[in-house]
């Protein structure tokens, strides 16, 4: 028996990273995955590694989840796969940085459009599946969403951010007299193939900051996804509206 068994999960920008993970582990544990990316050819990668391992998976790319028609199209296809949603997992996400006298405005409303909005369109326009299922959203936010972050400027990645945790709060207040819950995961750095070359060649503040980190080590995205996935599943039927941090304890130094 999965702990997902019976489920079925949208889940966002699994060509990759914690997404991919999300997509393996979900499906692992029982759940009928319909996911989505921006990239084909990535998210069909995941789909072969999802049905190799004895997973069921149905794969819509590209779709440009920043874009509120694209993203109602996917969401109303998507839960016609299955015929419900039972669990909505906001993982896409695509930042930019800069300081805050060099970061474009463009910049800024793209992180807006590709961190903050995203996750909005695709929350609106699951409600109306999720009230019928009694489901379940999970953000993903990150710890630049509650404080300052000094290795790195992320002026608009943070305010997006703490933007989708306040969502989740707010939804999670809406969504109880539906029986829907809505949390979030907040990383610290975890290791992606876009972030790796930190680890390797990052500046010395960064490498300062991970040095700092109480349990001794980087994030994986197996650590967030298992944190997703106790969220999603039916184990944290009284929880809702929490921001779980997943980062070695490295917040609580300050």
């Amino acid at each position: 028996m999965g702990r997902l068994d019976g489920k079925v999960a949208l889940i966002t920008g699994i060509g990759g990273g914690m997404g991919r993970h999300a997509a393996l582990r979900f499906a692992a544990e029982g759940a009928q995955v319909v996911g989505c990316d921006l990239y084909p050819e990535g998210a069909e990668e995941t789909v072969e590694l999802v049905r190799a391992a004895g997973g069921e998976i149905t794969n819509f790319a590209p779709v440009n989840l920043a874009n509120a028609d694209e993203s109602h199209t996917w969401i109303d296809s998507a839960a016609a796969v299955h015929g419900k949603v039972d669990i909505l997992y906001n993982n896409a996400s695509h930042p930019k940085f800069g300081p805050v006298d060099e970061l474009s405005v463009e910049d800024w409303d793209y992180v807006m459009d590709n961190e903050l909005n995203l996750v909005f369109y695709a929350c609106k326009f699951a409600w109306p599946h999720l009230k019928k299922s009694h489901g379940v959203i999970v953000n993903v936010g990150s710890i630049a969403g509650t404080r300052g972050v000094e290795f790195m400027p992320q002026n608009a990645h943070g305010t997006a951010k703490a933007g989708v945790i306040n969502l989740t709060q707010q939804l999670a207040v809406e969504g109880g007299k539906h029986k829907i819950r809505v949390v979030c995961v907040s990383p610290g750095f975890t290791v992606t193939p876009s972030t790796a070359w930190l680890v390797e060649s990052g500046p010395q503040p960064f490498k300062d900051n991970i040095a700092r980190i109480p349990l001794g080590r980087v994030g994986q995205p197996e650590d967030v996804v298992n944190a997703a996935l106790f969220l999603a599943s039916d184990e944290a039927s009284w929880i809702t509206g929490v921001n779980l941090v997943v980062d070695g304890g490295g917040s609580v130094l300050g």
